[in-house]
């Protein structure tokens, strides 16, 4: 406990009695009678032969259970085990390779590091810390390739993460990082540490191609990063049908029926190959194990299909679609629940274009807008 503050009331004997109060602030100052603890006790560490001098190796952790004062800033020193000055240690707590290190030359280090506290008079405590030197990378990184494909309200895009390169080293101690090139830095980033991918608001129409790269630190390998980005029209929204779907999950659905599936409802519902089938978003359905799966069709000349046109030839070809997927029902309306007939029943569908849902996979990942039906009686 740091301080206490007090009230203290005087009163004398008087009749009536009389009395006033004071209040006493007591600050307790601290002793600095607490070592720096570094977490974990100990460590083991390893860097890879050949890196450049600089290289980091190690963050030490440390503590003080003392006050603000009393603790940081530690100071840290090598004691033993550098008397090579093979290694640097900054006032930060990061151990950094001072050469060029070599297998053939030395396979193991031992540090004593000392870190002492800011306090009077000054604590200390120790730690050991093992470096091995381990061969150099022997082995490219691998990645799988990526499509993106986001559907997005019109010039309403408002950015985001839209996806993550998947990319592993057989080489056990390899880190890998991830960069774009700068030209595209403009529209896309990519997570130097874990290859998220993210958009910046305001995509236009089209398609991206970006050029990213992973590196283990010796071997750079180019990765397909492929982005499709499709704006919706107001239009599309009053003719949409609603595919639902049974016992799927939003990412099982993208990574291993989204594109079989497209293939089938194209076959089962475009009456010319001009036309143009639009998966405008797919959203779990609250409260159970279903998927939503909302599209319209685009007729070549521009206009869009009805929905009961739609529903209509879906029936027909529901058999060969559930071959694909479990279907659970097609729905316009949805007035379950309510208690007026089906032409009596009026849906109106909106969309949240800056509440972006994305399901992401290894090698394919959806951007989707939520999106809301109401549905009212008018009889």
């Amino acid at each position: 406990i740091s301080g206490y503050s007090l009230v203290i009331q005087a009163r004398d004997s008087g009749i009536p009695p009389l009395s006033s109060s004071v209040t006493v602030n007591v600050d307790i100052s601290d002793v600095n009678d607490n070592s720096p603890v570094f977490t974990p006790a100990n460590y083991t560490a390893v860097i890879q032969e050949n890196k450049p001098v600089g290289t980091s190796i190690l963050q030490l952790v440390v503590t003080d259970k003392d006050s603000f004062h009393n603790g940081p800033p530690f100071t840290f020193t090598i004691l033993t085990g550098n008397e090579e000055e093979e290694f640097t240690l900054d006032p930060h707590g990061v151990l950094r390779s001072a050469v060029i290190f070599k297998h053939m030359v030395a396979t193991e280090y031992v540090l004593c590091v000392q870190a002492k506290d800011s306090g009077k008079p000054q604590q200390v405590s120790h730690t050991y810390i093992q470096v091995r030197v381990i061969e150099e990378s022997i082995h490219k990184p691998t990645a799988i390739p990526l499509e993106i494909f986001i559907v997005t309200m019109e010039d309403d895009f408002p950015g985001g993460v839209i996806g993550k390169i998947h990319a592993t080293d057989q080489d056990v101690y390899d880190v890998l990082t991830y960069t774009l090139k700068s030209e595209q830095k403009s529209l896309f980033k990519v997570n130097s540490h874990d290859g998220k991918i993210i958009a910046l608001g305001g995509l236009d129409n089209g398609k991206y191609i970006l050029n990213v790269s992973v590196s283990d630190g010796r071997f750079q390998v180019p990765i397909d990063v492929v982005v499709h980005v499709e704006q919706l029209l107001q239009e599309m929204l009053q003719n949409t049908v609603t595919i639902r779907f049974e016992n799927v999950s939003p990412e099982d659905f993208v990574g291993l029926h989204m594109h079989g599936f497209r293939r089938t409802l194209r076959n089962a519902v475009l009456s010319q190959k001009q036309d143009s089938l639009h998966i405008i978003s797919i959203q779990p359905v609250a409260g159970s194990n279903q998927l939503d799966m909302l599209f319209a069709v685009q007729m070549h000349n521009s206009g869009f299909y009805k929905p009961a046109y739609l529903i209509q030839k879906l029936t027909n070809a529901r058999r060969h679609l559930e071959n694909v997927i479990r279907i659970s029902a097609v729905l316009e309306k949805n007035c379950s629940g309510l208690d007026c007939q089906e032409q009596h029943c009026e849906q109106s569908l909106s969309i949240d274009s800056h509440s972006l849902m994305t399901y992401s996979t290894a090698r394919i990942s959806f951007v989707c807008p939520r999106f809301y039906r109401n549905v009212r009686c008018m009889c």
